[in-house]
């Protein structure tokens, strides 16, 4: 079985100044010394990137070099699998919207949550509540 990590978790683990760095870092910790598959999706990735580095986001952002090095440090992990859309995403995205309002900041979360319907991954790791909007999503909070 596997599981996907939201950006938050990755954003909380870099962000020293957050209450939530140290219950953050202890999960990503235990996830790396652990033996599970652990999946990033691409968008993850480049979520992390943007917002990591980005000074009204950040009181201390990373620079390009340090944010790059944490993804690929995640990224060399041999049980990390880095995930993206394959063919049929839009009828996965479809189908894990019905029913939902999907706007705004919900977007990318429905974005995330039809790449891992199509890898056949249920379990996401987040601090966002709106994922727990998708059925196909079994959503735990490592830091609450």
């Amino acid at each position: 079985m596997s599981f996907g990590i939201d950006v938050n978790i990755l954003l909380y683990a870099s962000d020293r100044t957050s209450p939530l760095h140290p219950k953050a870092t202890a999960f990503l910790q235990g996830v790396v010394a652990g033996r599970e598959v652990f999946c990033i999706a691409w968008l993850t990735a480049m979520s992390y990137l943007r917002m990591a580095t980005h000074r009204s986001i950040f009181a201390q952002p990373l620079s390009p070099d340090e944010a790059n090095a944490n993804m690929q440090s995640l990224l060399n992990v041999p049980h990390c699998r880095a995930l993206g859309e394959e063919d049929g995403f839009w009828a996965a995205y479809r189908q894990v919207t019905v029913g939902i309002a999907v706007r705004g900041n919900l977007v990318p979360d429905a974005h995330l949550a039809a790449v891992l319907h199509q890898h056949g991954v249920v379990k996401l790791y987040t601090h966002d509540k709106d994922f727990r909007k998708f059925d196909s999503l079994q959503v735990v909070d490592p830091l609450a």
